[in-house]
């Protein structure tokens, strides 16, 4: 049977061995001193911590292009959530088929999760429609949201939201890349700009500390 150290589990995660075999402690699991933990056992108890062990019902509100391309990705199925539904605000998407699903109109949207017995959905709508949409899934008992709608959503306490902004993740890569390229320049004995900007302005930031040539 296969088995894993904490050693190597800790490397593979980047972190400290003894603070994953206490982590894992919390979850039941020792493993076995000498052996390592039982694979397949150790995947099960922490899938099971996550609520992974269980089928999720979810349903997906706003079928454009990325509600679509969210409908059509395989890694829900293998992670524990089953896509119960397609729902879109457009008659002329009802109906139709996506990733093998009929997309079902928004009027029916309270039957939907009350049949289906949903609790998480996924806002791809539009911002201006996001809100709404969020108070009607709601109302209707879902009480986990994925927002990937470009706007904040409001809800009660006792609801969680978690958005999903693609453009702040590209903006903090873009923030590395800089952080990259002052730091290659400063090796190479290149003042970064905003270093060099800094470096000609006098005590009081207005007069050139060193006048040009």
């Amino acid at each position: 049977m296969p088995t894993v150290s904490s050693e190597e589990l800790a490397a593979a995660a980047g972190v400290n061995s003894a603070k994953l075999r206490k982590d894992f402690s919390y979850l039941g699991s020792y493993g076995t001193r000498g052996v390592g933990y039982d694979v397949e056992y150790l995947v099960y108890q922490i899938s099971r911590e996550l609520g992974l062990t269980q089928d999720w019902p979810v349903v997906i509100v706003g079928i454009g292009n990325l509600g679509a391309a969210l409908a059509n990705y395989g890694g829900f199925a293998s992670r524990g959530f089953r896509v119960a539904a397609l729902i879109d605000a457009d008659p002329a998407m009802a109906g139709t088929p996506v990733a093998g699903m009929p997309v079902q109109h928004t009027d029916d949207l309270e039957k939907i999760i009350s049949d289906n017995g949903v609790s998480i959905g996924v806002i791809s709508t539009p911002a201006g429609a996001a809100q709404q949409v969020c108070e009607r899934l709601v109302a209707a008992g879902v009480t986990s949201i994925l927002n990937f709608a470009p706007t904040v959503l409001s809800v009660p306490d006792g609801v969680d939201v978690r958005k999903v902004d693609l453009s702040i993740e590209l903006q903090i890569l873009a923030f590395h890349e800089q952080r990259k390229a002052g730091e290659e320049a400063s090796d190479d004995g290149v003042v970064p700009p905003v270093a060099a900007k800094q470096q000609r302005k006098g005590p009081d930031g207005d007069v050139p500390a060193v006048m040009p040539a």
